[in-house]
Parts: structure tokens; C-alpha cells; sequence
């Protein structure tokens, strides 16, 4: 008994034609009555009766068919099983990650996702969280970490929230650095190194500064992660960055927290609703899941 005959015995179950049968499965009507024969001989029972152009199951065929359905089924989740151990020796990952998240949190994680599964190719792309949105709604990646709330409704999109996290100051340790943790309202009079547009940590900071009244003064803006705290390290101003950032900055930078209630932003992984991400995408999925940071001490 073979697999393929149980596969055009089926078929013809399905749909009480033989002719039918053979385009479903993709064979020539005589190739697949002869593979029916074939079962039947060895069986020792016919399977369907023919009388007058109708084709009906036997009692032999009504007995066979729901043991039939259930080993094709097995033999299906017996082949996905192995492709998908196979997806996790080899394979891509295409994650989308925020500027930040590329700087502080994945560094770590993909280390140890690499440890456990090397023949995993990791595509990274960098951008805003409006930007991921888009690129996972084309199904340019498999991943992304944003920033939620998402810049725009998306119910194509399932977001699972992965940490919540602290936003401090960083300022150059060469200059005066603040001696309490600092109000929002004291960023008034404070230059600013400032992100580019789209960066989400610029949205956040500008809306908590427009929330209390007044415009920041930027010295410089337009840069991402590394050019901001480098232009900080050079004394160009402070900056407003998550605490993962700045626990890895460096002693030349000045980390000081905002005082109640403070800034926080919250991370999420997202994916596509309606495609469920390759196996290995799912794999590093659980890791960041069941390795969710601490945002350390608050404000």
C-alpha cells in the first residue's frame, strides 16, 4: 500500500468521479484507476462499486476511508515537522528593528539566537516604527520591534508587547551634569541634540515637551543612535534616550533619570496577521519572549 494510492483513492472518495479525481490530483484518468485497481488487488476487496456511471464506496472502501484520511494526515504533519527542523539549520530571518532597539537590545539576543541556530541568516533593517509598519504590511519582513502605540491603526498586524522602558538623560561628562533627576519643563532651556524626523524617540520627546507648553531648542538634529550620543559626548547638548542605550553609552556620558512621572515607551513584536512567520522567525520570537528585559530602576 502506497501513500499516492491512498492520495487518488481519496480523491475519488471526494468526489464520486474518477475523471474528476485524476485533475484533482493531477494524473491521468487511467493512471489513477489503475493505481485504485492496484489497492483493491492488494486489499483483497473492491473499494467503490460502478453501476451505471455511479461511483459509490463499497463497505470495504466506507471502512478504509477514514483510516486513510487520518495516515495522509499524519504522513502531512509528519513532512511539516521535518521542514520545519530543517527551517531551523538553515534559513532567513527578516527583522525590522527601531535605531535604538538595533543599539541596545539586539545585539544580546541575536548572539545567543546565532549560538543556538548559526545557519540562520539574520537581515536587519534599521527604521522607524511608521517605516516597519509598512515594510511587514508588504511583506518585506517577518519581525519587527516597534514602538507602540502603532503610528496608525493596523488590524492586519498582530502585536504582542515585549518590555516597557525607562527614557533618561544623557549628557557629556566633561560638562556640569544635573545634580536631581530632570523635569520635563527643565528641557526648556536646555539645548538639544535631536534625532532625524520618523525617529520615534524624537515624536515621543517633542510631544512631552509641546505637553508642557513650549518648542525644544535644538543644537543639532538629524541624527541616529551612535551620531546623537556622539554629538553629546562632544558637548553639543543633551539628549533624551531609553535607559538600555544609555546603560551601555560609556563613562563619558552622563546618565541622569526624569523625574516623575517620566518618559516611557513601551516595545512590542509585531507580525502579520494573516502569515504566520517562518519557523525560525518564530523560534527567535519565543527567545525574545522568554527573555523579556527589566527597564531598570524608574525615575
Amino acid at each position: 500500500m502506497q501513500f499516492q494510492q491512498l492520495h487518488y483513492f481519496v480523491a475519488v472518495a471526494d468526489t464520486r468521479h474518477f475523471t474528476r479525481a485524476a485533475e484533482r490530483v493531477h494524473v491521468s484518468q487511467p493512471s489513477l484507476s489503475q493505481q485504485i485497481k492496484a489497492l483493491e488487488k492488494e486489499l483483497g476487496a473492491e473499494l467503490f462499486s460502478r453501476a451505471r456511471g455511479n461511483v459509490a464506496l463499497t463497505d470495504a472502501g466506507e471502512s478504509l476511508l477514514p483510516l486513510a484520511r487520518r495516515i495522509l494526515a499524519d504522513a502531512d504533519t509528519a513532512r511539516r515537522e521535518v521542514q520545519e527542523l530543517v527551517q531551523l539549520r538553515r534559513g532567513r530571518i527578516r527583522l525590522g528593528a527601531t535605531p535604538s532597539l538595533c543599539t541596545g537590545l539586539l545585539p544580546e539576543a541575536l548572539r545567543s539566537f546565532h549560538d543556538l541556530h548559526p545557519g540562520i541568516e539574520l537581515l536587519i533593517e534599521e527604521g522607524g516604527s511608521h517605516d516597519l509598519v509598512r515594510e511587514l504590511a508588504r511583506g518585506a519582513l517577518d519581525l519587527a520591534l516597534v514602538v507602540l502605540p502603532l503610528p496608525s491603526p493596523s488590524p492586519a498586524l498582530t502585536t504582542v508587547e515585549l518590555l516597557e522602558e525607562d527614557l533618561v538623560v544623557v549628557s557629556s561628562a566633561a560638562a556640569s551634569a544635573p545634580r536631581r533627576p530632570v523635569r520635563i519643563a527643565d528641557l526648556r532651556d536646555e539645548p538639544l541634540v535631536m534625532f532625524r524626523h520618523g525617529y520615534d524617540l524624537r515624536e515621543l520627546t517633542v510631544a512631552a515637551c509641546r505637553a508642557e507648553g513650549f518648542e525644544p531648542s535644538f543644537t543639532v538634529e538629524g541624527g541616529e543612535m551612535d551620531a546623537v550620543l556622539g554629538f553629546v559626548r562632544a558637548g553639543l547638548g543633551i539628549a533624551v534616550v531609553p535607559r538600555m542605550v544609555a546603560s551601555r553609552a560609556g563613562r563619558d556620558l552622563h546618565v541622569t533619570a526624569l523625574a516623575p512621572p517620566g518618559l516611557r515607551r513601551r516595545i512590542a513584536l509585531a507580525h502579520r496577521s494573516d502569515v504566520a512567520p517562518p519557523r525560525a522567525a518564530r523560534e527567535l520570537q519565543r527567545m525574545l519572549l522568554g527573555s523579556r528585559p527589566t527597564s531598570g530602576p524608574q525615575g
